[in-house]
């Protein structure tokens, strides 16, 4: 039997894949989907001050959150938890979330989705949410095309 290793990878820093996602968060993808085999996703996510994704479900994926710098209220299902820099957390696949970083100041969390394949969805995700009024339904369709749902907003400070 034969079997078939993805070609390793080795970036210096800043070097990856560069996406845009909603707002204030760009992506640095590492490893994406076809670099893994579909195994993984690596990404670097640079969080403006006070932002965060709405609230949104993966229906397939798991994805991981490590705090690299800053200070975040995450939502996982009905629950609101708290990270710091060296925070990790954990959100299954079906289960709701978000996240808003707390402070004044742009954060970093390391993401990681399994299976891989969600570069895909940010590199449409960009350019329809970085316009002056983004259109909601299309959004909310791009989430659908890639096995997700969009149910509210971002998370309030509070």
């Amino acid at each position: 039997m034969k079997v078939t290793a993805s070609p390793p990878k080795v970036l210096a820093p800043g070097e990856g894949l560069r996406l845009q996602s909603g707002p204030g968060r760009d992506l640095i993808f590492k490893v994406t989907g076809e670099d893994t085999g579909g195994a993984l996703d690596y990404f670097i996510v640079e969080v403006a001050p006070h932002g965060g994704p709405p609230l949104h479900v993966h229906h397939n994926q798991e994805e991981t959150i490590h705090v690299l710098k800053g200070r975040y209220k995450i939502r996982i299902a009905d629950e609101i938890f708290y990270c710091e820099e060296g925070g990790f957390a954990y959100l299954p696949s079906k289960l709701p979330h978000a996240f808003l970083n707390l402070t004044d100041e742009a954060g970093e969390i390391v993401v990681v989705y399994t299976p891989g394949g969600g570069h895909k969805f940010y590199e449409e995700l960009g350019p329809i949410s970085r316009v002056a009024h983004p259109d909601r339904e299309v959004i909310a369709a791009l989430f659908e095309k890639y096995d997700m749902a969009l149910l509210g907003p971002p998370l309030s400070p509070d």
